[in-house]
C-alpha cells in the first residue's frame, strides 16, 4: 500500500504515516487515453448552449421583392435577407438545442478516478489531515493551516461533509472543496495539491476499493 504523511488540524506534522488503499491509489497508469475521455466529458457535461442564429424567415426585413422578377438583367431574388447577401439568414447555424454530453459508464467513471487519485499519489500531490476541527472558520486561519501542511497553487480539498469551517475557503480562488462522493477527474488532474480529511479518505475507499466490491459480492453469494 501507499502511505502519505499525516496531519493534525492545527498544522503541526504527525509522525504516523496514513496507509492508502492500493485498487485506489495505487494503480499503474500506462494509457491516458481513458482519462482523457473522463476530462473531456466532464467538460462536456458542463457547456451551456447559449449559441443561437437566425434563419432567413427570423431576421428582420426583406418583406419586400428587391426588383423585379424579369427584365433587369440580375439574378431573380424574392428577398434581401436570404443568406447569400449580407444582414441575411445564416444556414445551418445554432439553434441551441444542440446536445454537447458526452456518456461514459460508471465503471469506467470509477476506473479513471482511479487512475486520476494514482497519478496524484505516485507525485506526491497527496496531503491527508484530521477533521478540520480546530479551525474557527476564519479565511486568515484556514490559509496559515494550508500554509503549514505545505499545500500549494491550486488547492482541492475532499471532504466527507461541508462544515461552516470549510466555507472559509469561499473567498480563495485557488481552493475548491468537494465532497468525497462528487470526486471527478477533472478536479484531480488540476489540483497541485489535494487535501483530504480521513473521513473523506474512508468514503473514498468503500466507494472505489475493490475490496469492498470483493466483500460485497461474497456476502450476496452466501
Amino acid at each position: 500500500m501507499s502511505q502519505v504523511p499525516a496531519f493534525t488540524a492545527t498544522g503541526t506534522k504527525s509522525t504516523k504515516k496514513v496507509a492508502l488503499d492500493k485498487s485506489v491509489f495505487g494503480l499503474t497508469v500506462e494509457n491516458h487515453e481513458l482519462l482523457k475521455q473522463a476530462y473531456v466529458a466532464y467538460q462536456a457535461n458542463g457547456r451551456e448552449n447559449f449559441a443561437r442564429t437566425k434563419t432567413r424567415g427570423e431576421v428582420r426585413g426583406g418583406g419586400k421583392k428587391p426588383w423585379k422578377q424579369k427584365g433587369t438583367g440580375r439574378a431573380r431574388f424574392g428577398s434581401s435577407r436570404v443568406p447569400i447577401w449580407r444582414g441575411g439568414g445564416i444556414t445551418f447555424g445554432p439553434t441551441g438545442n444542440e446536445n454537447y454530453s458526452k456518456k461514459l459508464n460508471i465503471k469506467s467513471k470509477r476506473l479513471a478516478i482511479r487512475q486520476a487519485l494514482s497519478l496524484a499519489t505516485s507525485a506526491n500531490k497527496m496531503i491527508v489531515v484530521d477533521e478540520f476541527k480546530n479551525l474557527n472558520g476564519k479565511t486568515k486561519d484556514f490559509v496559515t493551516f494550508l500554509d503549514k501542511i505545505g499545500a500549494q497553487r491550486r488547492i482541492l480539498i475532499v471532504v466527507c461533509n461541508k462544515p461552516g469551517q470549510v466555507l472559509a475557503t469561499r473567498n480563495l480562488s485557488n481552493v475548491k472543496v468537494v465532497k468525497a462522493e462528487y470526486l471527478n477527474v477533472f478536479d484531480v488532474l488540476n489540483s497541485d495539491t489535494i487535501v483530504v480529511c480521513n473521513k473523506a479518505l474512508s468514503a473514498i475507499g468503500d466507494w472505489l476499493g475493490e475490496n469492498v466490491k470483493t466483500a460485497k459480492k461474497e456476502e450476496v453469494k452466501k
